[in-house]
């Protein structure tokens, strides 16, 4: 990723501010009215962000999340493709445009267009662009569209769909994914890492397959995914820092938390998916390191990694959940037991 603004610390500095002149009281119930939207089972055709206190309220409660769990997905699509760098960048209901803040952090310079339905999240996304002070996030285009069925796009090398299909009717979901794998010459889409964001994405992971793109990360393999549907669900964990202000506005005391996130890559140019992905937390063990992986070849697997493999046992104890395996310059020939 690139060493340069913005970061997650640049991101909440530029955060900091907003809150100013907005009545505690009013932030906490904009945040329970969002919290309360965000977590329930109906989509809706009208934009969740109404006036400025409701995007405040989201900004402080969702950016931080939703960056680290775009740049996430971001650093997979990077260790995919090296050499690859979108010069275009289109972001799908973007809102604040937190994951448009994780793209100039991956990507020196890419023209950035965010869509969204929402103006008054175009708005502050605007003034959060301006004071981030990285050029490419204050040169970004912020122009409203209806997402959804009917979303006409222009041609862009990275296209990002975050926290975004759970807002949409089935129809429409499907729609969006079709435009934007048409679009694209790579698709991020990221969801909820619940049972039902999982499901959003396979729909989705399957329709950009349909449309001709390689599967570059999460998985191993453009194949239909090995988990058997209702028995489990694809998920990921991005530890997210917390600011004072933002422990005041969601509320509890912890210096972080976990974004649980569900996401797809695909791409239309060459790349180099892992040959397996860590799919839930190491277990660390005297002596011994188990990893549950989804394999290229074998489908849903575990592997234990002992002390005499050496070089591949010392990797195992530092890797964490979703990243690939095994590491390069490790030996991953040596085959760890099943």
């Amino acid at each position: 990723m690139n060493a340069t603004l913005p970061t997650a610390q640049s991101l909440r500095a530029a955060l900091a501010g907003l809150l100013d002149g907005l009545p505690p009281k009013q932030a906490a119930q904009a945040v329970d009215r969002l919290i309360a939207s965000y977590r329930g089972e109906t989509p809706t055709n009208a934009p969740i962000l109404r006036d400025r206190s409701d995007v405040v309220a989201y900004a402080a409660y969702r950016m931080p999340a939703t960056f680290e769990a775009v740049r996430s997905a971001l650093d997979a699509l990077v260790e995919a493709a090296p050499g690859w760098a979108p010069a275009t960048h289109t972001d799908i209901g973007g809102g604040t445009g937190a994951a448009s803040w994780a793209v100039a952090g991956a990507w020196e310079g890419p023209a950035t267009t965010v869509l969204d339905w929402a103006e008054p999240a175009l708005a502050l996304g605007r003034e959060l662009a301006e004071a981030s002070g990285v050029p490419s996030l204050r040169a970004a285009r912020w122009e409203r569209a209806r997402i959804g069925a009917a979303l006409e796009l222009a041609p862009a090398d990275l296209i990002t769909v975050s926290y975004v299909l759970k807002e949409l009717p089935a129809a429409a979901r499907t729609e969006l994914v079709d435009a934007a794998a048409g679009a694209g010459q790579a698709v991020v889409i990221v969801e909820p890492g619940t049972p039902d964001g999982y499901a959003r994405i396979i729909e989705a992971r399957d329709r950009l397959t349909a449309a001709g793109l390689r599967i570059a990360a999460p998985c191993p393999h453009s194949d239909a995914c090995p988990i058997a549907p209702g028995t489990d669900w694809c998920h990921f964990s991005a530890r997210v820092s917390r600011s004072s202000l933002h422990r005041q506005v969601k509320g509890g005391s912890l210096s972080h938390e976990d974004e649980k996130f569900s996401y797809v890559v695909g791409t239309r140019f060459p790349a180099a998916p892992a040959p397996a992905r860590i799919t839930r937390k190491p277990q660390i063990r005297k002596g011994l390191v188990q990893l549950e992986l989804c394999t290229r070849d074998e489908g849903l697997a575990r592997a234990t990694v002992s002390k005499r493999h050496g070089a591949l046992y010392r990797a195992a104890r530092d890797v964490a959940w979703g990243d690939p395996w095994p590491p390069e310059g490790t030996g991953g020939a040596e085959k760890a037991e099943g």
